[in-house]
């Protein structure tokens, strides 16, 4: 029996997005002051970092290359409901999500913005969250699946009760990551060993139990933050 193609189903939907993101130029993650809108963004690594070697090749200019990272910019207040008009050229979600990642990874110790690049799509309101998650099913970034944190805000007041995370523990020197508590029982070996499990597609090295109990209680308030530019 033939199965009825419907160009309304939710994965044809995704499937959309998908295919016309991938059609963008990317552009260096340093250069994206101007973008207006909000959408969804896919970031790669073309750097030197060993443990990421599986990102680098083919390049970002590649549509076909992995990336390292997949995230989405919602428009203000999009999760508080209602219909936004933050996503026509006034918008400034994605300019201000991006610069965000831009700073993170310029302040930490081992990573060179310069060889970071981004594609993005400005998406209507509604497709946002079923653009983002078709793109980390379809390319499983290993900062979205292995190592987490990277897209967390600065927790201010909260750093002192909040444990150090994994991206954080990899990648020092964020100034978001200043006073927050290290867990003893997360360390980089424990984390490389994460990364080589996930390009080889093996289950990942479990973390310790206190660290998914802490990710657990962080990570509705983190996504809010996150959101809410």
């Amino acid at each position: 029996m033939s199965v009825v193609y419907n160009p309304l189903d939710k994965i044809n939907l995704a499937r959309s997005i998908e295919l016309e993101l991938l059609r963008r130029s990317a552009i260096p993650l340093a250069e994206t002051s101007t973008i207006k809108g909000a959408g969804v963004y896919v970031i790669y690594y073309t750097g030197s970092f060993g443990p990421y070697a599986p990102t680098t090749t083919p390049g970002p200019t590649d549509p076909v290359a992995r990336p390292i990272y997949i995230g989405k910019a919602i428009p203000k207040g999009g999760r508080k409901g209602g219909l936004s008009t933050d996503v026509s050229a006034l918008g400034s979600a994605l300019a201000s999500r991006l610069r965000d990642h831009a700073a993170s990874i310029d302040e930490c110790q081992n990573l060179d913005l310069a060889d970071f690049h981004v594609r993005y799509l400005v998406v209507d309101d509604i497709w946002i969250p079923l653009g983002e998650n078709m793109l980390i099913e379809r390319f499983k970034p290993v900062w979205n699946r292995a190592i987490d944190g990277f897209g967390n805000k600065d927790p201010g007041k909260r750093r002192k009760t909040q444990i150090t995370s994994p991206w954080d523990v990899l990648h020092p020197g964020r100034k978001a990551a200043i006073n927050t508590t290290p867990n003893p029982e997360l360390t980089v070996e424990l984390l490389l060993r994460r990364i080589e499990d996930h390009f080889a597609e093996r289950p990942l090295t479990k973390l310790p139990k206190s660290v998914e109990k802490a990710q657990a209680e962080q990570q509705a308030e983190a996504e809010e933050a996150a959101d809410e530019i």
